[in-house]
């Protein structure tokens, strides 16, 4: 049995960090101050992705249809494997289109003396007949726990140890402070998991839900290359694009950033998240089970997090058909 502890937590406060997301790291630490060195030891975090506090309907391919209601400000049920990834697209796609969906997704600055912030809530103007003049859009969190299989009792965590964490910076003035607002447990192998049952070659492709690490400067830690269950193709014509900044000869965009530890940093170069692969591997179930709980290097920090897709539908309606790389 295989568990993850899904969390959705409400921005209390002003986030001085990465738009869009929160790094497993960064999660990672704020929980290890709250618990003890067998839990810190077994669990592993992954990057949090903020949520608009929206109305929104499930997407095509959920287990449930329809309309949702204040889907943002909850966590859906889990039935089936795709139910996993309703709150793990930044573009979040269920938000309704009767509504200006740009500007709900989108999250608002603060300046704070020569800082700039993102707002824990957004406001929008209202017609003057309205009773209000105005409505406000809270944001959330959403990220999972998971531990080994000879460690699954550690999870769930408790309620007073997810709550009140702080991240991102100037933690110490009252910054990036979450409270919790919803938690699942959810059993991987109990999942539905019918989409994923072709086995004609080229029936999948894999999406890259967060960064995959090929090399670290923090100590003991390893370089890899490009898995070999990866169907790459040949970066973007220069012609055609505009250009070719950070795309190698696989076709894959790479990108550098930072892990920190106390006052340590170390650079960690990674194939950017975001872009959609082919899948050359012959075990498709295990590997949607594996990119859960996620692939490399810094695992446990949120890095490696893959999505199993079938080949022939984009997770963009009505786009088009998946030619891999960017999507």
């Amino acid at each position: 049995m295989t568990r993850i502890q899904q969390l959705l937590f409400e921005l209390d406060g002003s986030y001085l960090g990465h738009p869009y997301f929160v790094t497993g790291n960064a999660l990672y630490n704020a929980v290890a101050r709250r618990v003890d060195g067998r839990t810190r030891r077994a669990v592993n975090v992954s990057h949090g992705v903020f949520v608009p506090g929206e109305y929104g309907e499930y997407p095509g391919v959920h287990s449930q249809s329809g309309y949702a209601g204040k889907l943002g400000q909850s966590l859906p049920a889990v039935e089936t494997y795709d139910d996993l990834f309703v709150f793990r697209d930044a573009a979040h796609r269920w938000l309704l289109e009767s509504r200006p969906r740009d500007a709900h997704n989108t999250l608002d600055i603060e300046r704070h003396g020569n800082r700039l912030a993102f707002a824990p809530a957004c406001y929008f103007g209202k017609p003057p007949e309205q009773r209000n003049s105005k409505r406000s859009l809270q944001w959330f969190l959403h990220c999972y726990l998971h531990t080994d299989r000879a460690r699954d009792d550690v999870l769930p965590l408790a309620a007073d140890v997810l709550d009140g964490l702080r991240v991102g910076g100037a933690r110490n003035y009252g910054f990036g402070e979450l409270s919790l607002a919803d938690s699942q447990v959810i059993d991987l192998d109990a999942l539905d998991y019918g989409r994923l049952m072709d086995t004609e070659a080229d029936a999948y492709v894999l999406e890259l839900v967060s960064p995959y690490v090929l090399s670290s400067e923090c100590p003991d830690a390893d370089s890899q290359s490009v898995p070999w269950w990866w169907a790459t193709r040949s970066p973007p014509d220069e012609s055609e694009s505009g250009a070719t900044a950070g795309w190698c000869a696989d076709g894959l965009r790479r990108r550098e950033t930072r892990l920190v530890d106390g006052d340590e940093r170390y650079r960690v170069a990674t194939v950017d998240h975001g872009q959609v692969v082919g899948y050359a591997g012959d075990d498709v179930l295990a590997t949607a089970k594996n990119g859960v709980t996620r692939v490399g290097t810094h695992a446990k920090y949120g890095f490696g997090e893959l999505r199993v897709r079938p080949a022939r539908e984009d997770r963009v309606p009505e786009r088009g058909e998946i030619g891999g790389g960017d999507s």
